[in-house]
């Protein structure tokens, strides 16, 4: 259990000091992660930015992804989206939607800069916590085709299952707590408050 999510990107902070002073480019998932990605950021001398990712919601079940998009629009589907009720033509509309919203928040979150370019640098990807994991691997394909040097995923809490398959994407993963009982990122922190645009726009400005 972790008391907020800064108590959590401490304790990943921790976990990085062998890229400290190596200037990485922490790259959270908005928006509960970015909070977390100037903690780290600041800790290892690195700088952060936002990797624009959406999941594709099931078609009952907003909650469960069954899939995700990217910013260029390379999308994942996971195994069980058939078993949702989600068909091709579900798939398209609903990536078309995260699509909008993806443009929408790039201009409202990095207005007046382009993005932090990965290439050659040392990435870190963060998260506050991965259920099924579908962001973190559209984000982590996404970036391992802008020929980053080393591609780190790193996250509080994880179910085991989830961590294997975003393994197979990163150079490396550092997950703080794998626990078999897992229902809900939520469940892992005492306070877990939804962060909100402002905030995320607020820290942005200050990168």
């Amino acid at each position: 259990m972790f008391h907020d999510r800064s108590e959590a990107a401490r304790k990943l902070a921790d976990k990085l000091q062998a890229y400290k002073g190596q200037q990485p480019l922490v790259l959270a998932i908005p928006r509960g992660a970015v909070p977390m990605a100037k903690i780290i950021a600041d800790e290892l001398g690195g700088s952060y930015d936002v990797v624009l990712v959406r999941k594709l919601r099931a078609p009952i079940n907003p909650e469960l992804a069954i899939g995700s998009v990217d910013e260029s629009g390379w999308t994942y589907i996971a195994d069980h989206a058939a078993s949702t009720g989600a068909d091709s033509a579900y798939i398209e509309a609903e990536k078309q939607h995260q699509l909008a919203v993806i443009r929408q928040r790039r201009a409202q979150y990095t207005p007046i800069r382009a993005p932090e370019d990965p290439a050659g640098r040392i990435v870190i990807v963060v998260d506050d916590g991965l259920a099924t994991g579908a962001t973190m691997i559209s984000a982590l394909h996404g970036l391992r085709n802008r020929k980053p040097a080393r591609l780190i995923c790193a996250v509080p809490v994880a179910p085991p299952d989830t961590l294997d398959k975003v393994a197979e994407l990163a150079d490396e993963v550092v997950c703080l707590a794998a626990p078999e009982n897992f229902r809900a990122v939520g469940q892992f922190y005492a306070d877990f408050p939804q962060v909100e645009d402002e905030e995320v726009m607020r820290i942005l400005q200050t990168s």
